[in-house]
């Protein structure tokens, strides 16, 4: 599968190496070490998901080094696995040493902690998807977005403006409450003609409460694996179309659980805060 979908502009990149070398590298400008010509590579400590190396690579190319190997992204590593070297002058290569070595460490800890996770639900479950969240520090989307397709899951939602998910504040402000949700879809239905509906419930009868005012999807929120094996059934002999999902509370330690209730597929945010992985940094003089 093919990871170069996810895009990232040039303004990015750059405005990542503009964040922490703006100006100048003092050390390496009062060292008097720019000039030399040198050899940079990052590998992992412990086993790990290579993720984001192509764009770590362009933070490389963009301060002027030249790329010699690269690892792609979904990759999986051993320990001293190499995921990225570059050659060039000591300056270009110092100011892209700790960009590249913030981003793989971040999107190659998150990938590795979705590999591991898409392995315990499908263990589980093989029909069980698992779906990240939007749920993440402004700015992260993209490097979100691709560390998660890295280790195997596929995201849920990436905008407000891509599906159609009714929350519980949104209820909140219709009138007439689930009749006036009903009557509402019904009558934008054709707008919908090229999308599914997804609404929140929090209990059985709000999901039987949902199914009925037009949902396609119902979203079960914070419910317990107890919970979701004793409605699973009764929600499914009353609707076979309807999508079922889990969200709330899934982590890697309970995914396996979650999977075995039911549901078709399992709604994360957990894996964006994974611990990042261990990535070493070498650098060297170089003949040329």
């Amino acid at each position: 599968m093919s990871l170069h979908s996810v895009f990232f502009d040039q303004a990015s990149i750059d405005a990542w190496i503009a964040e922490d070398a703006p100006l100048l590298d003092l050390t390496t400008h009062l060292l008097a070490v720019g000039a030399a010509h040198a050899r940079i590579e990052w590998r992992v400590r412990g086993p790990s998901v290579a993720a984001c190396t192509e764009e770590a690579a362009r933070v490389v190319q963009t301060c002027g080094g030249h790329v010699e190997q690269i690892v792609a992204s979904g990759s999986a590593l051993v320990d001293g696995d190499l995921l990225l070297s570059a050659t060039g002058a000591a300056s270009g290569l110092l100011r892209a040493w700790k960009v590249a070595q913030n981003l793989l460490e971040y999107a190659c800890g998150v990938a590795h902690a979705t590999q591991r996770m898409v392995q315990a639900v499908q263990a589980a479950d093989p029909r069980v998807a698992v779906l990240t969240t939007r749920k993440h520090a402004p700015g992260l989307r993209r490097i979100a977005l691709k560390a998660t397709l890295a280790g195997g899951a596929f995201p849920h939602r990436l905008g407000v403006g891509e599906t159609v998910l009714v929350f519980g504040q949104h209820r909140a402000l219709l009138e007439a409450g689930w009749q006036g949700l009903a009557a509402r879809l019904d009558r934008v239905a054709p707008a919908l003609a090229e999308k599914h509906c997804v609404i929140e419930a929090h209990s059985l009868e709000e999901a039987l409460q949902a199914a009925s005012a037009g949902a396609d999807v119902v979203q079960f929120d914070k419910a317990t694996p107890q919970q979701l094996r004793a409605w699973c059934p009764p929600l499914r002999a009353q609707h076979p179309a309807l999508g079922i999902l889990a969200a709330g509370g899934i982590r890697p330690d309970n995914a396996a659980d979650y999977a075995a209730t039911g549901v078709d597929a399992l709604v994360t945010s957990s894996l964006h805060h994974a611990p990042p992985a261990d990535v070493s940094v070498r650098v060297a003089r170089a003949g040329r």
